[in-house]
């Protein structure tokens, strides 16, 4: 849950933190056709004009509950997430800082390769003879629980940013 005034820039690290992910990659968010995110000149030749995140809203790509739009984290793995609003509450001044309302299982580790690099991860650390499990589960950095997810813990790193 995140103010509708929350600035797109901030909503990225909010996406981050539950994800747990480094913000090591680049992002956008795509909504009425239009792309918001950070302009890297590495990717100018794409075509594609980018609205500054700093300067827009949550509302303003939304403009009310049951709108949806597009996420997209680390263009090479492809990390595309669908965002809908549930619900617009009015502003409450003693909303401080964003909150997860529920979540289940571990988050795909940064740089797993995405969609298919990710399913080929699951399967290598849950089987340890899998030809690839020993070299995974050094660059994950030890055992990885798959279905792993502590709310506490996530609402505790989201308390530390202001709304």
């Amino acid at each position: 849950m995140v103010r509708e005034d929350m600035k797109l820039d901030r909503l990225h690290r909010v996406i981050q933190l539950a994800m747990g992910w480094m913000n090591s990659h680049l992002h956008q968010f795509i909504a009425g056709g239009e792309s918001y995110g950070v302009r890297d000149p590495d990717y100018d030749d794409m075509g594609t004009e980018m609205l500054n995140e700093k300067r827009y809203t949550v509302a303003d790509l939304t403009g009310g509950e049951k709108r949806k739009f597009i996420y997209e984290y680390d263009f090479g793995d492809g990390w595309e997430h669908e965002v809908k609003v549930e619900k617009v509450l009015p502003p409450d001044a003693s909303f401080k800082h964003p909150v997860c309302l529920g979540g289940e299982n571990a988050c795909p580790p940064e740089d797993c390769g995405g969609i298919p690099g990710f399913y080929n991860f699951v399967e290598a650390m849950g089987n340890p003879k899998h030809p690839q499990h020993e070299e995974l589960k050094e660059w994950y950095g030890g055992e990885w629980d798959g279905v792993r997810f502590d709310l506490n813990e996530t609402n505790a790193e989201l308390k530390r940013m202001k709304a």
